[in-house]
């Protein structure tokens, strides 16, 4: 194999498919970055049998070839070598690499030791092609309450699921639930996305790229970002049917500016550190206010409020960081903030016509 490609776009390929290269394994294959030609371009690719990713990039190919060279070292290589010309060949399972001044040669392992890509039949999958700004909001609002037990393997991930003609990302801890609905569609879905996949294409689409295309099958999603894809296995398994736990209705409802909501959930969280982060939050409709209260034995105590439009009296103690994590992800000037009793969810959104994003936390026992 021998071809030129620039610095750039090949610093940019490795460092975006060297996240996915596992070196805790018992495969050492897995720790390496296939390098392989593919017709005018040079395919750059990384798995660790449960995500694959791979970039195309283009290059000027003299003699077509392949070679896999551990991840690490070749990444942090090329990423410090000047923006110029990088030439590649490969010679007996060693890559020379050479740029300007700089020459290296690396140690590699025979490309057909690599782990097979995986494949998705195109015209049996189902697909979406979703503005990446909606892509983005979407996973970072519902990533968030998905749990990292992996003793319950559905909850680690984001539930994609069709239902009454909209496509909806869901996810729940057990503690707190999210549920954002996404764009229309005509397709039957269910599919769990691992969370650790929907992150990693976070970190890959960057502000050039537009749309997100997602194809599903039955076991697979497949991301086109750019240049980029990333294929995972799905979460085997059936999400719990969570729309139970969402309240229609609750007995106090308060609407108050996102920013000052924001501020006094924080401050209050200051206080709250030696309590486990509990905070008790109270509406008062003669006043018009929602204050928020913590404790912290030895330091001191907090009471911090602000204007709101509030319907009834009602109190309730949640826990200040997921409190925070709903405020910092809900689009919006101003929010609702609705809860019945001590003990009933209570539910998060923005106050909007339309609003697409719901997010509950559970109540602490005070």
């Amino acid at each position: 194999m021998e071809l030129s490609v620039t610095q750039e776009n090949l610093s940019k390929a490795l460092g975006n498919v060297g996240r996915v290269a596992s070196s805790k394994t018992g495969l050492p294959i897995l720790s390496n970055i296939l390098l392989r030609t593919d017709g005018n371009r040079l395919q750059v690719a990384a798995t660790n049998l449960e995500i694959a990713s791979t970039q195309h990039v283009g290059a000027k190919i003299t003699t077509p070839g392949a070679i896999t060279i551990p991840a690490r070292l070749v990444t942090e290589f090329v990423s410090s070598l000047p923006k110029d010309t990088v030439d590649l060949r490969v010679t007996d399972n060693k890559l020379s690499i050479s740029s300007g001044s700089f020459s290296s040669v690396i140690n590699g392992v025979v490309a057909d030791e690599f782990p097979e890509l995986p494949t998705i039949d195109e015209k049996a999958s189902i697909n979406y092609s979703i503005a990446s700004g909606d892509f983005k909001a979407a996973v970072s609002q519902t990533i968030i309450t998905s749990s990292s037990d992996s003793t319950r393997p559905v909850l680690t991930g984001v539930y994609w699921h069709s239902f009454e003609g909209f496509l909806y990302l869901a996810a729940t801890d057990g503690y707190r639930l999210s549920e954002r609905r996404l764009v229309e569609t005509t397709s039957e879905v269910a599919a769990i996305i691992p969370t650790t996949t929907l992150q990693e294409v976070l970190r890959t689409l960057s502000d050039d790229v537009a749309q997100v295309e997602l194809l599903f099958d039955e076991t697979q999603v497949r991301f086109r970002v750019g240049e980029s894809e990333i294929t995972s296995r799905l979460i085997d398994g059936n999400y719990p049917d969570y729309r139970q736990l969402i309240p229609a209705t609750s007995e106090t409802s308060a609407v108050l500016k996102t920013a000052e909501f924001v501020r006094i959930t924080k401050i209050a969280g200051l206080f709250a550190r030696e309590s486990g982060g509990s905070v008790t939050l109270t509406a008062d409709s003669e006043k018009n206010t929602l204050a928020i209260h913590s404790i912290a034995s030895e330091l001191g105590e907090n009471t911090s409020s602000a204007t709101a439009e509030v319907s009834s009296d009602g109190q309730v103690t949640l826990n200040s960081r997921y409190l925070s994590e709903a405020l910092s992800v809900i689009d919006g000037s101003e929010v609702e903030f609705r809860f019945s009793g001590k003990l009933a969810p209570c539910v998060l959104t923005a106050k909007t016509k339309d609003a697409n994003y719901k997010h509950i936390i559970m109540p602490l026992k005070s």
